[in-house]
């Protein structure tokens, strides 16, 4: 891509749904600092993209910070990074930890375990959903729908599962508040409403559960199949921390996202970028720029990657995912010490679907403890 259109490329994200992705670091800088001309609301894009196209509702307008501008999305993100902020980090993490020890506990006796659907996942969904204040039956719908939608294979199920579980959970907190970010958002002075709340549970499932599961399975990938890499963290020249921004750096769980739509014709570096057609942030192909890497001499212990955005839309729980991915993967690396990928790497295999990098399976083998 970079040899034929150099960082601003042409793509198509569905048939007929043309994009331009941008591959280029300083580019996606310049992009994701402009909320005035690359705004995040995707009202008049979606007018011509029928319901039934598998990207639409990962990008369609939604009444929450990730699809606004402005003065709305000022209101919802301050209400999200209130709601978000009051979590308390040590019992977060003691929570992660027990999780953690739960999984591990399910299938130490086995010799082998997927790390993704048995370890990964379960902790990602679980933690979510109790920092939500969410039930185990609701928590499973929302998950079903978030995943139907991610593969954009059963996308407009999936939006309609996801709908009614999250109005399920807002009815529920309205009726009894407790101490979770759902509660806390209804309290909030911004005063939202059902189908707010709802939409706002969306964009906190949809970013908490899928990257995050991806990110913890990745960086245990990329631990098993990197000599170097998993001998400097043996021999404490390196951490789990360093691990995650290295994944973050070159393989970042949300490949491609942060999506603006300009209303008006935008030039970039001389290319024209059309009006109310989507423009894509590749976080994968920015990372890993040529012209960053020369600039910076390398990657180690160096946060400018751009996986969790930059600019007004930056991830308001960063500092919770670095948390809870960490804790997952020291406590893996601590109680199986001696894994093993089950097959060769070159047999995993990676989920279809635009925006993620997520595989299907991460399966290892390690001594049975009885």
């Amino acid at each position: 891509m970079r040899a034929v259109y150099g960082p601003l490329v042409p793509v198509e994200l569905s048939p007929g749904i043309p994009a331009t992705l941008v591959i280029g670091y300083f580019q996606a800088r310049r992009i994701l600092n402009d909320p005035l001309y690359f705004p995040h609301d995707p009202r008049v894009w979606q007018e011509q993209v029928p319901a039934s196209c598998p990207v639409r509702p990962m990008m369609e307008w939604r009444p929450n910070a990730l699809r606004s501008s402005g003065t709305a999305h000022a209101r919802y993100r301050s209400a999200n990074t209130t709601a978000i902020d009051a979590v308390d980090q040590h019992e977060l993490r003691a929570r992660v930890e027990k999780l953690a020890e739960a999984a591990i506990g399910d299938f130490i006796t086995a010799g082998r375990a997927d790390v993704l659907t048995q370890y990964a996942w379960p902790i990602a969904f679980r933690v979510l959903s109790s920092l939500l204040g969410c039930p185990d039956e609701i928590g499973a719908r929302i998950a079903d729908g978030m995943s139907r939608i991610f593969e954009a294979t059963d996308a407009q199920r999936g939006n309609e599962i996801l709908g009614q579980a999250v109005a399920d959970l807002v009815e529920l907190r309205r009726r009894h508040p407790a101490d979770d970010i759902t509660s806390r958002l209804l309290g909030h002075a911004a005063q939202l409403t059902d189908e707010e709340m709802g939409h706002q549970l969306v964009t906190l499932y949809g970013a908490g559960i899928e990257p995050l599961t991806n990110l913890i399975a990745n960086t245990q990938l990329k631990i098993l199949t990197d000599e170097e890499f998993s001998a400097g963290l043996h021999a404490g020249h390196s951490t789990v921390r360093d691990a995650l921004d290295t994944v973050l750096y070159t393989d970042p769980p949300m490949a491609n996202y942060c999506i603006t739509y300009p209303p008006y014709p935008a030039d970039i570096d001389g290319v024209l970028l059309p009006a109310h057609q989507p423009v894509l942030i590749s976080m994968a192909g920015c990372n890993n720029d040529p012209a960053i890497s020369e600039a910076s001499g390398g990657i180690a212990g160096n946060r400018a990657h751009l996986a969790w955005s930059i600019g007004p839309h930056t991830c308001p729980a960063r500092s919770h995912a670095y948390l809870i991915a960490e804790t997952a993967v020291t406590y893996l690396l601590d109680a199986l010490p001696e894994m093993d990928l089950a097959v060769p790497a070159a047999e995993l295999r990676w989920r279809p679907g635009p925006f993620h990098r997520a595989l299907e399976s991460l399966p290892i083998v390690f001594h049975a403890s009885h």
